[in-house]
Parts: structure tokens; C-alpha cells; sequence
């Protein structure tokens, strides 16, 4: 009987033995099966997470951020020991005592599973688990990536210690509203820093990984309350929190950003503008689009924040006061449902949801309102983010007695005389408050619409290249595309200082005499007979009252004297065009470019002559702070020194390019500083320093232009339709963009100064006759007297003239108006003499004055 139990009992030890080396087999096989072809671990301990890149002001104010996944990267000595505790009491108590997985959890979990009968099913995933998954598997549910996960866990607890892991960890995880990781959380929910955190808040936090969305601060109130109270409970037991502690906490309501207790991040942030978003864009093509919104790059910008202001409203009111002009009323074209507009919160809603322009502020920001009730004469509106009162607010008739609607088959309106004529019950519309200039009382509110009409804007410094203000159109929420850098425009006239410009070094002075006289030109389209803006000719003209009064017929046989080969060589040294086509009409600016480049070529003008590279950008660091890009790139000594002697400034070595010669750059800074004091300008720009300029404007008003600088800051701006059409009779470069730049820059010099244009040296002054290019003696003086710049050596010709080799046309008047003038009578019953308008012949492109 012994023998038989004790034989029983050794066939039981056999089998269970051998069962157990079996199963130890089969779990090692499959584990050696699934662990062939697993993904490196080794890797993570080189990961760098994706990260936020960022622009900084220069006063390093944070101004953008840029992120495919918002996550600000924090190191585990960063993270606080109470966030620390709050992820691993809610997700892996054993976390510091397992070797990363934990069979203590995964038995809990199977019992509570079996006990339910499988209604409670929750996961037994370790932190260190949940890393592999996060980095190296999918997120499918299946007993192969379950074994791959534990697999990998237990390699990566051999290869990396518990706080590099827990680095990995906290910095990984998706926790709702695109924040990544604990650091972009705390900042989503609370605005806070880590280390600013309450209990209450770490421990919401931590209740968010499994599924952020079910417990929303807002929506999921009571669920995410339970959880987070949940969370402390077990910090509490788990000896991270005292009771007094976790009592406080426990009270506490859940407060959040969401929920309007505390005020968002990016409520510190302007407007994302054409300033961030053309450095997002460079820099994406620079470093590649996935380095810039992954790298965790630091940018410094250029933008002068104040100037950007400055730039923005100068060019909005031009827009505007344009688009009023034309009277046409075309309002935002979105209406809400009529039904939900007695539901104040309903409508506040839908509004709110709308895509509109936002982002203006001229004399007061704009809101969005809706039309709430119109009456006989004026309308009632309810505007978004402002309260209703008793009396409601109302757009009274007065308001809008400026415009017809535009119908719906493109046809206008009456002329308004009630409110009623322009909106209706359910329209989506625009408005700003209108207030008094003396005590800045509020009078009314007023319709306001983004203008049809775009434009773009921007100023530099001329020595450096450093961009302080871009603006690409009236609004960036209403349309991105940056008008600045990305429209191919026609500078018309802007672009015959290019032409000077390759004169001036081809032996030509601002005195040499070129006649203004009738051109015919055969070309495949037909006879060219090219015109000045006014239809007259003046006959032999000295260069500088060429470029002053804008002369067409100048401009073209100055390029056929100097070639266009020549001009064209110049347009592309100086970066306007980068293969510019050899036709004489080119000599107008009937090529397209852009603002950006014309302003970055006028600023090599203005510095005398060297090559400038207009840059956004100062600096760029990435993640560890190293800087991977320097815009400026000159040599300074002396600001390595302590400190410098009395009266001296440290010494800049320039390595530049020289474009052109020195003497050429001042001859025609000059030249144009006579724009703006005799010429087309002279109405529209007055500042207290000196100013050089041009002014341009293309064939039928399509684009207008103007680019000038002072000693320091070149700015320029154009308007125009995006798809090109007249702006009327009554537009031009002098009476549109003048203004603009005008306006922009005196804030510029209020703020940045200006000098004299500096004088190179290897020159001497001659006085002449401005309208003869006779030489006069140093005592003249007068309105036709204007001291011009010689190079010294060079003793200057005078009475030579220059025709450009073209024959005159028979038909065609020397000096005066071509074609037909006529008699009219005038609105006060006088009589006067007109010459005809310019038609299609005038010029097939460019610029006109």
C-alpha cells in the first residue's frame, strides 16, 4: 500500500514536473519565436520626442508655435516628485519594484475578469509596458503584441533605469486636446508649469491616459471628478499624500481652462499672423517640415512687434478707405438659421463656430455680429463676446447710406438709405464701435467688410536685411496667402531706378540729356507707340527730372542705349528677377516679381551700393540650444571686449558683395529723394528725415506701388486686386501705397531715426539747371537749381543728347500731346482744352508713372 501511494504520488510529481517543463518550453519557445524580429529597444535610449518649435520676438516674448503634436519636452529632473507619483499610483503602484511587468497586477486582473465573468476587464499593462507600446508596437489589442510587449519590457528595464524610463513615459503620452506629454498638459488645462501644480491638478492629469476624452474637464464633469478622486485616493494609500493633504485635494472643484476658470495660454499669444506663418514656411523648406514642427527649434524673428502693429493698420486703412470709396456693399456672404435667433445662447454658439476675420483691429477690432431684427430704418445685431442690453444694439440708417448691395447675379443695388437695404434678418456680418476723437466716447456701431481689394507691405533694415514688419493683406484669417513674398505682381514704374541704376555705372550722369519724344515700335502684336502718363513729350530732359516725373519715353531709350542685356543683368544682380526677359516694354516693369524682392533691391540703394539678404530670421536653435542658423554673419572684435574706450562704438568688418559702385548708389538715392520732394510722390510722403523713393503704377491702375527709404529702413508696399483688373482712373502708386508708407514710417523714424544719406567719397558737387542739365556757378540758387554728384576724374559732358538710336514716326509731334485735343466745358461754365485719355496702344505692360 506505501509502495502504491508512494508510486501514485511520483506519477503525479512526474507529470506535473513534466507539465511544467513542457509548458516552460512552450512559453519559451513562443517567447524566442516572437522575440526574433522585435524592433530595437537600445534606440529609445537616444529618443528625442517630437517637440514644439517656437518664434520668439527679439525681446524674446513668444509670438508662435508650430507643432504637429503639441508637446513641450521635460526632463525627469524637471517633472516634480507629485506629478511623478500621481501617473504611477493611477497606472503602476509596483512601478520602481517590478522588473517591467508586474505579476502581481496581471493575477489582480484576471481574478477580478473571472469573478465578473468578464464585465470588468481592465488592463494589467506596466509603465514600462506601456513605453514599448507607445514606441515600438502598434496599439492593437492581441496576444501577439502582448508578448512582444513584455518581451521588449523586460529588455528595456536591462538598458535603461526606472527615471529614463519614466522620462520616456511622461513625455509621450497623448492626454487630450493635441497636448503630448505632462509639460503641454499642465499648460492645456491649468496654464501652469509643472512645478505650479496642486495635488488635484497632477492627479487629474494622471486620470487622463486611458482615455482622455471620457473624462473632459467640461463635458465629462462627473466621470472625470470620480477619476481624479480616484487617483488621490490611491496616492493617499500609497503613502504620497498625508490626509490632511488628500482631504483638501479631494475637496477641491476641478478647475480648468476649459471651463473658463483659468485663462488660456495662447491668450498670450497675438494672432498668428504673415509675419510667423512665411517663417514657418522658409524654415519648413530650410530644415525640412517634419525637423521644423518636431524639432523643438527656437527661432528668434526679426519683427519688431510695435512696427508690425504700425504696418498692419497703415495698410488696412488704404484697403479700406479704397474699398469704401467704390460703395459697394458685399458683406461677410454667411447668414445664420433664422430659427435659432431668439436662443441668445444658440446664436452665440453658431457665431462662434463660423470661420471669419478675427484678427482685425482698425481704430477698434472688428467683431463678429448677426442680424437679429431689422426695422424701417435700422437693424438690431447681436455681437459676439458682447453682452446684450435693454435697449439691444442697433446699425441705424445712417450707418450705411455709403454703399449699394451687390446682388446675388453681380448686379447693384439702389443706393441704401435704411439699414434694411443692405441686410437682413440672419446675416453674419462685421462691426466695429464708432467712437469720438476728443474723449473716445462711444457713439454707434458701424458695418464694416474685409475689402476686396489686396495689397501687402513690408519694411527692413537696410544694412542688416533684418524684416521688422510684413504685412501680406488686409487680413490673415481671411485669407493666408501672403502677398509680400508670394504674389507675382508688376512694379511699373518702381522698377526704372534699375535701368538709372545701369546707367549711371555705364558712364551716364543724373545730367546726361535724353529726349522725350515720340516711339514707334513694331512688334509681333503690332505698332507700339509707348506714352507718358500725361500723353505730352518734353523734348531733351536731364536724367534726374526723368525719374522724378516718371518718363516712360525716357526710361525706353535710356535701356536701348545702355541694351536690355545690360538692364537685365542689373535687375537679376540686384535679386528682382532671377532670368528677366530682354523686352524693351520690360524696361517699365511689365515682368512680374514680388514686393519682397523689389524692397530687398532698393534697400541695396540705400545702404550705398553692397548686398543685403532680407531674413525673418536672426537665429535658430534646436532642442539642446545650439544654434544650427545665424542670419548675420559680419565680424565684430570689439563686442567680444569688456568694455571699449570713451567715445568709441565697437567696429563691424562688412564682408559683403558690393552690387554697385558707392557713388552710383548716392547719384541715384538722390535722384529719387527728388521723387519725393519735386516728383510723383511729393503730395503723399512728408517725414522729418530725408526720404528717397518710387513711385509706380501699371497699366489700366492694376497695380500700384511704392518703395522708399531713409537712411536706415527701406519700406514698400502695392495694391491690387488678386485677380487683376482696373482700380479705376483715379488710382496710383503716389495716391495709394504713399500713404501707406507714409503713415509707417513716421513710426519708423519716431523710432529708429534718420540721417543725410551719407556722401562716398572720390566725388565732387556741380551745380545745374534741373530742367536743362546746364551747368550753373556755385552761387545759384532756386527752384530749377539742384546740386548733382560727380565722379571725381570724370570731367562731366554737357549738352550731348541721347535718342536711344530711335527712328521718329512722321505722324507723331515732337513736343506735344498725341492725338486730338478738344474743347470742354467745365462744372463752372468755363471752357478748357484736354488731351485724350491713353489707350491700348500706350503700353502693352508696365508702368505708366
Amino acid at each position: 500500500m506505501t509502495r502504491f501511494i508512494v508510486s501514485f504520488f511520483g506519477a503525479i510529481f512526474t507529470l506535473v514536473t513534466m507539465g511544467a517543463v513542457f509548458i516552460a518550453l512552450g512559453i519559451g519557445a513562443v517567447f524566442w519565436m516572437y522575440g526574433r524580429d522585435l524592433p530595437s529597444h537600445e534606440s529609445l535610449a537616444q529618443y528625442t520626442p517630437p517637440t514644439i518649435s517656437r518664434i520668439y520676438s527679439g525681446e524674446g516674448r513668444i509670438i508662435d508655435e508650430f507643432a504637429q503634436e503639441r508637446r513641450l519636452f521635460a526632463s525627469s529632473q524637471e517633472i516634480p516628485d507629485l506629478v511623478k507619483q500621481a501617473f504611477i499610483s493611477a497606472e503602476d503602484k509596483n512601478f520602481y519594484d517590478h522588473a517591467g511587468y508586474d505579476l502581481r497586477g496581471m493575477a489582480s486582473a484576471f481574478v477580478d475578469a473571472v469573478q465578473s465573468r468578464g464585465e470588468n476587464l481592465r488592463g494589467a499593462s506596466t509603465i514600462t509596458q506601456q513605453v514599448m507600446k507607445n514606441f515600438l508596437l502598434s496599439g492593437d489589442r492581441s496576444a501577439e503584441r502582448k508578448i512582444k510587449e513584455l518581451i521588449l519590457a523586460t529588455r528595456i528595464e536591462r538598458t535603461l533605469d526606472k527615471e529614463q524610463i519614466l522620462e520616456l513615459y511622461l513625455n509621450e503620452i497623448f492626454l487630450g486636446q493635441n497636448s503630448y506629454g505632462v509639460a503641454a498638459a499642465a499648460q492645456t488645462y491649468f496654464n501652469k508649469s509643472l512645478r505650479e501644480l496642486e495635488p488635484q491638478e497632477a492627479a487629474y492629469l494622471a486620470s487622463l491616459p486611458k482615455a482622455p476624452s471620457s473624462y473632459h474637464p467640461v463635458r465629462q464633469k462627473e466621470r472625470a471628478l470620480a477619476r481624479r478622486n480616484f487617483v488621490l485616493r490611491e496616492m493617499r494609500e500609497n503613502g504620497h499624500l498625508d490626509t490632511a493633504a488628500y482631504e483638501t485635494a479631494r475637496a477641491a472643484p476641478l478647475k480648468s481652462v476649459q471651463a473658463g476658470d483659468f485663462e488660456g495660454f495662447k491668450s498670450n499669444l497675438p494672432p498668428r499672423d504673415y509675419f510667423s506663418d512665411e517663417i514657418r514656411r522658409q524654415l519648413s523648406e530650410d530644415f525640412g517640415e517634419q525637423e521644423f514642427f518636431s524639432g523643438g527649434l527656437s527661432v528668434r524673428a526679426t519683427v519688431d512687434p510695435e512696427m508690425q502693429v504700425e504696418a498692419a493698420k497703415a495698410l488696412r486703412r488704404a484697403l479700406e478707405n479704397f474699398d469704401r470709396s467704390q460703395g459697394v456693399w458685399r458683406g461677410t456672404g454667411q447668414t445664420l438659421p433664422q430659427e435659432i435667433l431668439d436662443d441668445e445662447m444658440a446664436w452665440r454658439e453658431a457665431l462662434a463656430d463660423l470661420k471669419l476675420a478675427r484678427d482685425v483691429e482698425l481704430e477698434h477690432p472688428w467683431l463678429p455680429a448677426v442680424v437679429l431684427q431689422v426695422g424701417d430704418n435700422d437693424a438690431r445685431i447681436g455681437i459676439e463676446g458682447v453682452p446684450d442690453d435693454e435697449d439691444g444694439h442697433w446699425i441705424p440708417a445712417k450707418d450705411v447710406t455709403w454703399a449699394r448691395k451687390q446682388l446675388e447675379d453681380g448686379k447693384l443695388g439702389r443706393k441704401a438709405r435704411v439699414a434694411g437695404d443692405l441686410v437682413q434678418v440672419g446675416d453674419v456680418v462685421l462691426v466695429r464701435q464708432m467712437t469720438r476723437d476728443d474723449d473716445g466716447s462711444f457713439i454707434r456701431w458701424t458695418l464694416r467688410q474685409v475689402p476686396e481689394v489686396q495689397g501687402g507691405f513690408m519694411a527692413m533694415d537696410v544694412n542688416t536685411g533684418r524684416v521688422i514688419a510684413m504685412q501680406g493683406g488686409f487680413s490673415y484669417q481671411h485669407s493666408v496667402f501672403n502677398r509680400a513674398t508670394q504674389a507675382l505682381r508688376q512694379p511699373g514704374s518702381a522698377f526704372k531706378p534699375f535701368v538709372y541704376a545701369a546707367a549711371l555705372d555705364s558712364g551716364y550722369t543724373p545730367a546726361t540729356i535724353v529726349v522725350d519724344a515720340p516711339i514707334e515700335i513694331d512688334t509681333p502684336q503690332g505698332l507700339w507707340r509707348p506714352k507718358n502718363s500725361s500723353n505730352r513729350f518734353y523734348g531733351p530732359t536731364p536724367l534726374r527730372t526723368g525719374i522724378e516725373q516718371s518718363r516712360n519715353l525716357m526710361t525706353i531709350r535710356l535701356a536701348q542705349e545702355v541694351t536690355m542685356d545690360t538692364v537685365s543683368y542689373y535687375a537679376e544682380r540686384f535679386g528682382v528677377y532671377d532670368n528677366m526677359d530682354r523686352f524693351l516694354s520690360n524696361s517699365l516693369g511689365a515682368d512680374e516679381t514680388t514686393l519682397f524682392r523689389v524692397v530687398a533691391a532698393y534697400a541695396m540703394f540705400a545702404n550705398g551700393g553692397e548686398r543685403v539678404r532680407p531674413t525673418l530670421v536672426d537665429r535658430v536653435q534646436d532642442r539642446y540650444g545650439r544654434t544650427i542658423y545665424r542670419h548675420d554673419q559680419r565680424q565684430c572684435d570689439d563686442c567680444q571686449l569688456a568694455s571699449l574706450d570713451p567715445g568709441f562704438a565697437p567696429q563691424i568688418v562688412s564682408n559683403r558683395e558690393r552690387v554697385i559702385n558707392a557713388i552710383t548708389a548716392y547719384q541715384l538715392t538722390s535722384m529719387l529723394e527728388g521723387v519725393v520732394d519735386r516728383g510723383t510722390a511729393r503730395s503723399s510722403v512728408n517725414l522729418s528725415v530725408p526720404v528717397a523713393g518710387k513711385t509706380g503704377t501699371t497699366n489700366d491702375s492694376k497695380d500700384v506701388w511704392f518703395v522708399g527709404f531713409t537712411s536706415n529702413i527701406v519700406a514698400g508696399c502695392y495694391i491690387g486686386y488678386d485677380r487683376p483688373r482696373s482700380m479705376g482712373r483715379g488710382a496710383s502708386g503716389g495716391g495709394m501705397c504713399g500713404p501707406v508708407f507714409n503713415s509707417f514710417m513716421q513710426h519708423a523714424v519716431e523710432k529708429y531715426g534718420g540721417t543725410e544719406f551719407k556722401v562716398p567719397e572720390g566725388g565732387r558737387f556741380i551745380k545745374i539747371d534741373r530742367y536743362t542739365g546746364a551747368p550753373l556757378p556755385n552761387s545759384a540758387y532756386g527752384a530749377n537749381v539742384v546740386a548733382e554728384y560727380f565722379r571725381e576724374g570724370e570731367e562731366p559732358t554737357f549738352g550731348v543728347m541721347f535718342d536711344g538710336g530711335f527712328a521718329m514716326g512722321s505722324d507723331l509731334p515732337m513736343f506735344e500731346e498725341a492725338g486730338t485735343r478738344r474743347q470742354v466745358t467745365t462744372a463752372t461754365g468755363n471752357t478748357a482744352v484736354i488731351a485724350p485719355k491713353a489707350t491700348d496702344g500706350t503700353l502693352r505692360g508696365g508702368g505708366l508713372y
